[in-house]
């Protein structure tokens, strides 16, 4: 009888996991996608586009693969791309204050 019990709570329990798990990838990634914004935003105020062009150009690509995914309703591929997006941003942030600190 112990064992009905137990296979019903881990029955219920892998469903709210698997339910969670479904919930991200059907929700937009508005964080993600505001976040990849703003850093590139940033990296754009600090000089990017002419200290850090390359890193730059890497993340507004890609912030467009994000919105184009987003578009399509692929918020998997939308979130990947919207976070690669933030961290080329970031890696064109420190390479224009890396360049600024040569001077």
């Amino acid at each position: 009888m112990q064992l009905a019990g137990f296979n019903t709570i881990l029955k219920g329990l892998l469903l709210a996991v698997l339910l969670h798990v479904a919930a991200c990838e059907t929700a937009p990634p508005v964080q993600e996608m505001s976040d990849a914004r703003q850093a590139i935003a940033v990296a754009r105020e600090a000089g990017a586009a002419e200290r850090a062009a390359f890193h730059l150009k890497a993340a507004e690509d890609y912030l467009e693969s994000a919105e184009q995914a987003l578009n399509n309703r692929s918020y998997s591929e939308a979130r990947r791309d919207a976070k690669q997006a933030k961290m080329k941003a970031l890696d064109a942030l420190k390479a224009s204050e890396a360049s600024d600190e040569d001077k």
